[in-house]
């Protein structure tokens, strides 16, 4: 449905978002994750036609951005990181007024605005002025606006950003209930959002896609490896890896920090079987003294913690 192709964003000097490609199916839901300044919005605004590509193409079902703009816009709907709302106005008068501009008769407004209200769970704030109510009630605004003309693809900037997490939740239901009949694409740098709304997560950092799966294959690729902290006396980092290096299994080694003699070293393990015990009488038949000796399971955290840091 939509097909980005060496999709690349320059602001001056600075490359935002560089030469990336990807295609989103109907009825799926996209999360684009990663760190604040990652690229996110940048991208999300270039599929909306606000910013215009430095170079690449977007396509849309039939239609390309850069000759058929108007009317990919026609299939979005869009809510940036701040809903653009009248705080003067009643939520039910801005969504009236967003109905009319929207070129809804009077019998196709109500009913319109009804089932967005419904939705969005807006039924209790309708007579009140948008300016006093919560900012999780004034996403829902900006949620309903954004769907006012029922687009095929919905396109959501950090939607919970700012949110405590009762709203969060709320947010996130809306979202899967939208998603059973929409396309979906939304950012967010928390990973237990994208984790619990996505069929799909993109991961991105500084302008390049990094990992692009489901979240099931990004699980499983967590689930197959673990971590494990040892901290020893008596030795160094070159003796640790020359003497643990021989255990399959272990594909790496980080020294952590040095302190006091004391030396912090990360295992990363890849196998089925459990190697502490492995670990352990290596370290055995050594003079070194182990001082900890932990094990921790390689979370989707942790994997996007390793692909986005600055080294």
């Amino acid at each position: 449905m939509i097909h980005a192709e060496n999709l690349t964003k320059y602001y001056r000097d600075v490359c935002a978002v560089d030469q990336i490609n990807f295609d989103i199916q109907k009825g799926e839901i996209m999360g684009l994750l990663g760190p604040n300044g990652a690229g996110k919005s940048t991208i999300l605004r270039m599929l909306t036609g606000f910013l215009r590509p430095t170079s690449g193409t977007i396509r849309v079902k039939d239609y390309t951005i850069d000759r058929h703009s108007l009317e990919i816009k026609k299939l979005l709907g869009y809510l940036p990181e701040s809903a653009p709302l009248y705080y003067d106005m009643l939520v039910y008068d801005y969504l009236d007024y967003v109905a009319d501009i929207r070129g809804f008769d009077k019998g196709g407004k109500f009913s319109r605005i009804c089932r967005l209200v419904d939705l969005c769970g807006l039924t209790d704030v309708m007579h009140k002025s948008v300016s006093e109510i919560s900012k999780g009630y004034k996403q829902r605004v900006g949620l309903a606006h954004a769907m006012m003309n029922d687009p095929e693809i919905l396109i959501l900037d950090e939607p919970t950003l700012g949110l405590d997490p009762n709203q969060i939740v709320e947010i996130r239901n809306i979202i899967k209930q939208i998603g059973k009949e929409k396309t979906i694409i939304f950012s967010t740098h928390i990973l237990s959002e994208a984790e619990a709304t996505c069929d799909r997560i993109v991961i991105i950092d500084r302008g390049k896609i990094i990992a692009d799966s489901t979240a099931e294959v990004l699980r499983q690729a967590a689930s197959e490896e673990c971590l494990i902290h040892v901290s020893l006396q008596n030795t160094d980092f070159t003796s640790v890896e020359k003497e643990l290096g021989s255990i399959d299994g272990i594909v790496s080694f980080v020294p952590v920090d040095e302190e006091e003699g004391i030396l912090h070293v990360r295992l990363t393990c890849q196998s089925s079987a459990d190697l502490r015990g492995d670990i352990y009488r290596k370290i055995k038949q050594t003079d070194w003294i182990l001082l900890e000796f932990h094990q921790e399971t390689k979370t989707l955290e942790n994997i996007f913690r390793e692909l986005t840091k600055e080294d």
